[in-house]
């Protein structure tokens, strides 16, 4: 008895021990941080919550049948051969350009600044990216090396599959500033990222960046790195406004009303990047189904949208190409110019006009 209660004692420690040295996992925000929280709206109950409750509390039999369908696995939720990738353009002049690396990873060049957003470029969205498959293209189109000066990165919560360590790693010699929501500098201060170059924003404030006017604005979702952080950070969306043109990033959402109050204080956009996959019904609250991601843009008040947030990493049960299949149904019934450029395509974006626009459905057949 006393055996098992020093071993049961011994992998506490050692559990303990492992999530506190471990950098992947990152940083809780401090005593003093967490009183600022307490300024607000969005934090009670000592945590970061939804003005919609997100209806994340499932029944044993639910979770039961999440797991099942999960461990079932089906040949249609990876592609079956790498997707195609093309090389970016890294060149930076006058025009608005967005580039797409899969998943929720784009890099924008709004009136010659460079945005890099949620810069997940690792090979799997985990604690132990050694463990897992790799990300439907085999990789990134280009070399960290290749990336010029990256003004800001923008970051929309601290979920491994936006925020990951290994790309911040490599890339923070690069960055300017880095703009997140609450509490998420905990975890690139631990990582090695000047505090000074860091800030921090709540739902609805305003700033100006370098020329640019950004505000952090709501999303229905939940933040968390390990076992016990759930809603110590904030999540958010954002927007993004330069001289010509205007444009929304959704972050990771559920659909509430959130998205036409941004579009009647913010709209229009002339491109919306907008979450579309890793959806279920059981989980509808915190993402957004794909015609629901149609409506959202509607709702935002967007001219083109640009689906995000597939393409990469197997996170829920749908086919992998399903989010870009019934989103592209369901704008074409809307009447929304919806643009599914391949990884690493630079579009250029002129107002409500898109040059290069990609034609071929490259997703049908991969």
């Amino acid at each position: 008895m006393l055996l098992t209660v020093v071993i049961i004692v011994i992998l506490i420690g050692a559990y303990v021990l492992f999530m506190k040295l471990y950098p992947v996992f990152g940083r809780r925000p401090s005593e003093s941080e967490i009183l600022r929280f307490g300024q607000s709206p969005q934090y009670a109950h000592n945590k970061f919550e939804n003005p919609v409750p997100a209806m994340m509390n499932m029944s044993f039999s639910t979770t039961l049948g999440i797991l099942r369908d999960m461990i079932k696995g089906s040949p249609h939720r990876r592609p079956k051969s790498l997707l195609p990738m093309e090389k970016p353009q890294f060149s930076v002049n006058g025009d608005t350009t967005v580039t797409w690396f899969g998943h929720s990873a784009s890099l924008l060049t709004i009136d010659g600044k460079v945005l890099l957003l949620d810069p997940m470029f690792g090979r799997t969205p985990s604690p132990f990216p050694w463990v897992g498959k790799n990300r439907y293209s085999g990789g990134i189109p280009f070399e960290i090396a290749e990336l010029p000066q990256i003004d800001a990165v923008i970051l929309s919560h601290d979920h491994y599959d936006h925020l990951d360590y290994g790309s911040i790693m490599k890339i923070k010699h690069k960055v300017k500033r880095f703009i997140v929501p609450l509490g998420v500098s905990a975890h690139l201060i631990r990582w090695g990222v000047p505090a000074a170059t860091i800030e921090e924003h709540d739902w609805w404030e305003e700033m100006a960046f370098e020329g640019l006017e950004l505000a952090c604005t709501p999303a229905n979702h939940f933040s968390g790195r390990s076992t016990n952080d759930r809603g110590a950070t904030l999540w958010c969306s954002w927007v993004i406004k330069g001289k010509s043109s205007s444009i929304f990033f959704s972050g990771d959402s559920g659909y509430t009303p959130h998205f036409k109050q941004i579009g009647d204080k913010y709209g229009p956009f002339d491109l919306t990047l907008m979450e579309c996959g890793q959806y279920d019904e059981r989980w509808a609250d915190i993402h957004l189904m794909p015609e629901e991601t149609v409506q959202a843009h509607l709702d935002v008040r967007g001219k083109v949208m640009l689906p995000i947030h597939w393409g990469a990493f197997t996170l829920a049960i749908h086919a992998w190409n399903d989010p870009v299949s019934r989103a592209a149904k369901a704008a074409a019934a809307k009447g929304v110019k919806m643009i599914t450029p391949p990884i690493g395509q630079t579009i250029i974006i002129k107002g409500s006009e898109v040059q290069s626009y990609p034609q071929a459905n490259w997703w049908v057949q991969a």
